[in-house]
């Protein structure tokens, strides 16, 4: 039987915060809603932290073969996702107590949403008020083709999205600008004004999307060219997709 809610998570060492990640969102949950964790073959005590849980909404997968990588290791936690609503997370964030139910309320009337979040230290003390400020988010194609303001982290969507999205190409830099210019293509997206989770950035972890490196201490890896070349590959993508999906 089909699931309300799939809250889809690659995990990778991620013991030092994943507990309270998931006990945030587990307040979130229904009785016949899931997490889905994939986890890339964690060296640390990620999956003893999960066990631990002993809860029946939670279901673990390896991704095999081991250590695909971010984007290959939410691939497979969606393609295991059986609920008609879709949320990213992260394993190290927090999730505000009313996430799920203001999110659902936008997800009546469009396909994608996204909401707005704090972001904050390893700590949780927040460092910046509204991550939308720091990127100029918003929905549309062009916009987001060429500059990305889709976080994954901040993003939901209708189980139709999914299908269009999965499995996602090999050559992209970025799960977040794929599923969220699917999102354009195949239905319509909100970018919600509601702050609902802390978007926690510490040493360990990055992104490989311009949503997340807007707030890296380190300046982008990819020269212009790379990134000239990211946004052509990325547009070939999208046309073989579309072609695909008829």
């Amino acid at each position: 039987m089909s699931k309300r809610i799939s809250v889809c998570m690659a995990t990778y060492n991620g013991a030092s915060f994943i507990k309270e990640q998931l006990e945030s969102i587990l307040t979130n949950l229904a009785d016949d809603d899931e997490v889905i964790i994939s986890d890339d073959h964690s060296t640390d005590d990620t999956l003893k932290i999960v066990a631990s849980f002993n809860d029946p909404r939670i279901k673990t997968h390896l991704n095999n073969p081991k250590n695909k990588g971010h984007i290959g290791n939410f691939g497979n936690a969606m393609k295991k996702a059986s609920g008609a609503y879709i949320f990213l997370a992260d394993q190290d964030d927090v999730w505000h107590p009313d996430r799920i139910a203001i999110v659902l309320e936008a997800l009546q009337k469009n396909e994608l949403v996204v909401c707005d979040c704090w972001v904050t230290d390893g700590k949780l003390q927040i460092i910046n008020d509204s991550f939308y400020g720091i990127i100029n988010a918003g929905s549309g194609f062009v916009k987001n083709w060429v500059k990305n303001t889709y976080l994954g982290c901040c993003m939901a969507f209708h189980r139709s999205i999914m299908e269009k999205a999965l499995p996602f190409p090999k050559n992209i830099v970025s799960h977040d600008t794929w599923v969220g210019l699917m999102g354009e293509i195949y239905g319509t997206t909100v970018f919600i004004p509601q702050k609902l989770h802390y978007f926690r950035r510490h040493g360990t972890n990055f992104s490989q999307n311009d949503a997340g490196d807007a707030m890296s201490e380190q300046k982008s890896p990819y020269s212009l060219m790379q990134k000239i070349k990211i946004r052509l590959v990325l547009g070939i993508e999208i046309l073989k997709r579309i072609v695909k999906n008829g």
